[in-house]
């Protein structure tokens, strides 16, 4: 059984599948940071100064003690980082996209080139070819 699981877990398909979420994953991460630190920096004046990250919408207020203290949190929908998430989600929707039209565009090329036809039939149409110039 352990022979088995090692021969799963080492053939081509599952590591290259691996090496994939975790590179999705990394890039996922680097979209997230530009949308955050730079896309939405960027966006903010040329939409009057308005921060996406800082919209969000209280459906109830926090309760506070007398003292001060927060007894019940506020409920808040963030509509600005729900908007930076979808941005981020089409931005690697969009290039996965790309990546994977790249490969079959690749696996097209391949497919094209025909194989060269086995030596037999190479000879057997030469020698067709000589009888019907002798005839």
């Amino acid at each position: 059984m352990l022979k088995e699981f090692k021969e799963f877990a080492l053939k081509g398909n599952l590591v290259d599948m691996a090496v994939g979420f975790v590179m999705g994953g990394a890039f996922a991460t680097v979209v997230t940071a530009f949308i955050q630190g730079v896309f939405l920096p960027l966006l903010a004046p040329i939409m009057g100064g308005i921060d996406l990250a800082s919209i969000a919408y209280t459906i109830t207020p926090a309760e506070v003690n007398a003292a001060g203290e927060v007894v019940k949190e506020a409920a808040v929908v963030e509509l600005g980082n729900f908007i930076a998430a979808i941005i981020s989600f089409i931005i690697v929707a969009f290039v996965m996209f790309m990546i994977i039209k790249g490969m079959n565009n690749m696996k097209k090329k391949e497919e094209a080139a025909p194989a060269a036809p086995p030596r037999q039939e190479v000879l057997l149409e030469e020698i067709r070819n000589l009888l019907a110039k002798q005839s």
